[in-house]
């Protein structure tokens, strides 16, 4: 074996740059818990001791912790006055779930991850699935807290106007189903913004229905939001105006007979809103930043999740807009039509 020194020390840097930021993560989990980054939110340059009088812990603690936030960038040091701050950029991305942008939320479910490696390692061995449920609970709330800024960024400003005609329609009625909506934050968000809409949201996982349901009612949209515990090969009505996918269709076992479902229960002249992870359609064209994010959490989540159901196609979260059209249009639809993007997402307007 002949070793390429400098390719060696070139890969010795990403793994020192991985390994950072895989510890980091917890250190930026720590901080959300604790509401630390909320109590630097002001932007307002603080020490060690002063962060300490504001929350109440060690003061010790939190040097070496605000250190950690500024090697790895998510804080500014001052050397000659031993202060740190968040910059107002930091601080957006660190201290609110209603932002569009939260970062925490996508740490916590790389956490999960972690935690699920011997689970996921033994499914290797067996070649069995892994379904949804049985993934630690940081899975679950952590895809709530990194998806839900996505959709209050983009779901009413961009993604429902890019399709043909369905705001108008929901305004002034209309009937909609959110297939896999996890804890209904996209549901909730379309019972806000639509208040002649009546919407059922369905998941197969019954705690995120129930969180559903609290959330709904805390919002005061629950009179307007049924929810219920269905898979999307069995999920209830008919008529639906609009039926929303949010990144769950690539985690599905039988896709194709999921989106044959789908084109059962729309009107005629209903839309499938279908939103999945922005992807090329070739390998090569997503060894990227995204492609890294989205292959990793497949690996994980989405292939494991698919073959714990039936048929098992495990399209994987990078699976492209032409295989995802293919399943469109096996299961009946006959046009597809990619209405809008972001650098995370595909969002694609599918019609009988």
């Amino acid at each position: 074996m002949t070793i390429n020194e400098d390719k060696l020390n070139e890969f010795v840097g990403r793994f020192a740059g991985d390994l950072g930021a895989v510890l980091h993560a917890a250190t930026v989990l720590v901080g959300d818990r604790l509401g630390l980054y909320v109590a630097m939110g002001d932007s307002q340059p603080v020490t060690a001791a002063q962060l300490a009088e504001r929350t109440g812990y060690p003061e010790r603690y939190l040097a070496e912790w605000l250190s950690a936030q500024a090697a790895s960038g998510y804080a500014e040091y001052d050397p000659a006055t031993q202060e740190f701050r968040l910059t107002e950029e930091q601080a957006f991305a660190l201290t609110s779930p209603d932002n569009p942008l939260f970062a925490p939320g996508g740490l916590q479910v790389a956490a999960s991850t972690i935690i699920d490696v011997d689970l996921i390692a033994e499914a290797f061995r067996s070649g069995r699935g892994v379904a949804w449920g049985e993934h630690d609970h940081n899975l679950f709330d952590g895809t709530d807290r990194f998806f839900r800024p996505n959709y209050i960024g983009n779901l009413v400003d961009a993604w429902l106007p890019a399709l043909d005609g369905v705001v108008a329609e929901l305004e002034t009625g209309g009937r909609i189903a959110d297939v896999g909506c996890g804890y209904g934050s996209s549901t909730i968000l379309m019972a806000k913004a639509f208040p002649n809409a009546t919407i059922v949201g369905s998941d197969v996982h019954a705690p995120s229905i129930e969180a559903a349901r609290k959330a709904a009612a805390d919002a005061g949209v629950g009179e307007r939001c049924k929810f219920e515990v269905a898979d999307a090969h069995s999920y209830s009505g008919s008529g639906y105006d609009l039926v929303t996918f949010f990144d769950c269709l690539h985690d599905m076992g039988d896709p194709v007979g999921v989106a044959g479902h789908v084109r059962s229960t729309l009107a005629d002249n209903g839309t499938w809103l279908l939103v999945e992870p922005n992807a090329a359609d070739r390998l090569e064209d997503n060894l990227n930043p995204v492609g890294r994010i989205f292959y990793s959490a497949s690996t994980m989540i989405c292939v494991p999740n698919s073959h714990s159901q039936e048929v098992g196609l495990a399209l994987g979260a990078q699976a492209g807009e032409t295989r995802t059209r293919e399943v469109a249009e096996k299961g009946g639809f006959t046009r597809f039509r990619r209405a809008a993007e972001t650098p995370f997402n595909l969002v694609y307007e599918v019609r009988p």
